[in-house]
């Protein structure tokens, strides 16, 4: 275990699965604190029961401001200042646009915009207020690149990231940097809901390969990520290796959007 965190506490939200897991894991192996949140409550206390004391597990709802602010003050209470916050927490609902619900569009926007909004407010608050600290939201380079289908996880992910960057720009003075990674096709839970073949090898063949019907270009690297990937980003992000990174959004997609 590597102490280049250590005596750090964060906080990551969607940590019960997919990239959310694998900054978890990231952060405590770099020799972080770490308080896991998800919406699934078994989950986080799957990640409690695994690393121990590194790991403090609670169920969370990002999309309520109250709880959010309960949590981030009981932490600060009984774990110590927070160093670092991780929004990774999101979910996708596809749909065309002339297909879309009001109920899918406010869901979508709901955890992927006021989420980060949620938790980025309560932590930055008290960030600034010590004159240190790191963000890092995980949004998604569909942000950047129009997708068929994705319009409105493509919109929640854009506000993400711009609003990031805002918040960023409001408190560097005070010593706290924002910043967003945007992963392209990861092998999660998330990733292979969005494939139609049962043949998963096939499907990620297609992904890598691109389809010229549905505008989407392939993956250079010729490779889809691992959230080990992602959560590698995050890490550099937060670490003082970064110290000198703002307002930025790190695109980690094998190339796949042509940075666009």
């Amino acid at each position: 275990m590597s102490a280049e965190l250590a005596g750090r506490l964060a906080l990551v939200t969607g940590a019960g699965r997919g990239i959310g897991e694998a900054v978890v894991a990231a952060l405590v192996e770099q020799g972080a604190r770490v308080v896991a949140t998800d919406l699934d409550a078994e989950a986080v206390r799957e990640l409690s029961a695994k690393y121990g004391e590194h790991v403090t597990g609670h169920p969370l709802d990002v999309t309520d401001p109250t709880a959010v602010e309960a949590l981030v003050d009981e932490t600060e209470r009984t774990l110590g200042p927070l160093d670092i916050a991780v929004n990774v927490a999101g979910i996708l609902r596809s749909s065309a646009v002339v297909d879309l619900t009001d109920e899918d569009w406010a869901a979508t926007f709901a955890v992927n915009a006021n989420g980060v909004f949620h938790v980025s407010r309560a932590t930055a608050r008290r960030m600034a207020g010590r004159g240190r600290g790191s963000i890092v939201t995980v949004a998604s380079n569909a942000a950047g690149i129009p997708r068929t289908g994705m319009a409105a996880y493509a919109a929640s992910k854009a506000a993400a990231v711009m609003f990031t960057r805002c918040l960023g720009l409001e408190v560097a003075a005070r010593g706290v940097r924002c910043n967003s990674v945007s992963p392209g096709s990861t092998c999660t839970d998330m990733q292979r809901a969005l494939w139609t073949s049962g043949d998963e090898a096939e499907a990620a063949r297609r992904v890598i390969e691109g389809d010229l019907a549905s505008y989407r270009t392939g993956i250079p690297l010729g490779r889809i990520a691992e959230p080990a990937d992602i959560a590698d980003a995050v890490v550099f992000l937060v670490s003082d290796r970064a110290r000198h990174i703002t307002l930025h959004d790190l695109y980690v997609d094998g190339g796949a959007t042509l940075r666009a």
